[in-house]
């Protein structure tokens, strides 16, 4: 079992920037994958980026170029910088970490971008 708690998100005006984190506990030695998905008003709820324990990423086209994954294996932590933001990345943002036969999500933190 896994276990993730988000820190990170809050309101920022558009071209802004934010950092959210998410940290990992339990059978952290199961994770192979961690990432983001998103999920606004009305919308389903959408890939934003994945990190694989070997470091490879992938990102939703909305987001390339602007968000940047990163994990430290250290801290069981991931994270994904977050810039030149847009009212459209307006959302709840759940953090997820794929193990073997399980995908665990975290509580979501609410980014708003706004002026």
């Amino acid at each position: 079992q896994v276990q993730l708690v988000e820190s990170g998100g809050g309101l920022v005006q558009p071209g802004g920037s934010l950092r959210l984190s998410c940290a990992a506990s339990g059978s952290i030695f199961s994770i192979y994958a961690m990432g983001w998905y998103r999920q606004a008003p009305g919308k389903q709820r959408e890939l934003v980026a994945t990190i694989t324990s070997g470091g490879r990423t992938n990102y939703a086209d909305s987001v390339k170029g602007r968000f940047t994954i990163s994990r430290d294996n250290a801290k069981n932590t991931a994270y994904l910088q977050m810039s030149s933001l847009k009212p459209e990345d307006t959302a709840v943002y759940y953090c997820h970490a794929d193990a073997v036969g399980a995908r665990s999500w975290g509580q979501g933190a609410q980014v708003t971008v706004s002026s």
